[in-house]
């Protein structure tokens, strides 16, 4: 038996460093998010309260919160309109308001935007905040800018400056932050795809394309399992 003890000692060692590793490796691996049950959005929305591109009844739904302030955000969003027009009508986008802290104009953006759609006109402002975000994000006074962007979508611009003010607009843009805070989200873009989020590996023009893609198949073969 003693002939055998340093061999059974260093296997043990072995064995307490593979664990040892594969703990570490699992503690640093990204924690995904998933939406819980009751805080998912099935069926059609409320499309009163809720910013839906594409198709309300899609049976495969991308919940996006984003910063208007964020570049990231800003290169991302033409291609999830894209990858909405691509696979419509069985794919809805929803957007949700979570201006970060540090960018300054992040929150008077969102409210911009909540105050346009309050005229329906909610997506617009959502593309022009994007396309120029370069040049408010810089500006002193972004206000002015998002005024000339009210009046450039065909807004009554008094009536989208007094909607800015409003506790309207407010508690909607506060809705959708402790929406994302509830659910884990700390960082913009985040984005759930049938309410699991997608990695950040793979947000990107091709990792999008196939999530949406895993997640229609997905909706497609549980719908004919069910026939």
């Amino acid at each position: 038996m003693k002939r055998y003890l340093p061999f059974i000692i260093v296997a043990v060692i072995a064995v307490a460093a593979v664990s040892a590793g594969a703990l570490l490796y699992w503690a640093k691996r990204p924690h995904l998010l998933s939406i819980p049950q009751d805080q998912a959005i099935s069926g059609k929305p409320d499309t009163e309260r809720t910013h839906i591109r594409g198709n309300p009844d899609a049976p495969v739904t991308i919940e996006e919160f984003g910063d208007f302030q964020c570049p990231p955000c800003s290169s991302m969003a033409p291609y999830l309109d894209k990858r909405v027009d691509e696979f419509k009508p069985r794919v809805r986008l929803v957007f949700r308001n979570f201006p970060l802290p540090p960018h300054k104009h992040a929150r008077e953006a969102a409210l911009a935007a909540e105050a346009a759609g309050l005229q329906g006109k909610f997506w617009e402002m959502h593309d022009v905040l994007y396309r120029e975000q370069s040049t408010w994000s810089n500006a002193d006074d972004s206000h002015e800018l998002f005024d000339a962007y009210a009046g450039t979508i065909g807004l009554n611009v008094a009536e989208f400056n007094k909607d800015m003010e409003s506790g309207k607009v407010k508690d909607r843009v506060d809705s959708d932050h402790k929406r994302g805070v509830a659910l884990g989200v700390t960082s913009t873009p985040t984005v759930f795809i049938n309410n699991r989020e997608l990695p950040q590996n793979e947000r990107t023009p091709e990792g999008l394309h196939g999530a949406i893609d895993r997640a229609v198949k997905e909706k497609s073969e549980a719908k004919t399992e069910q026939k």
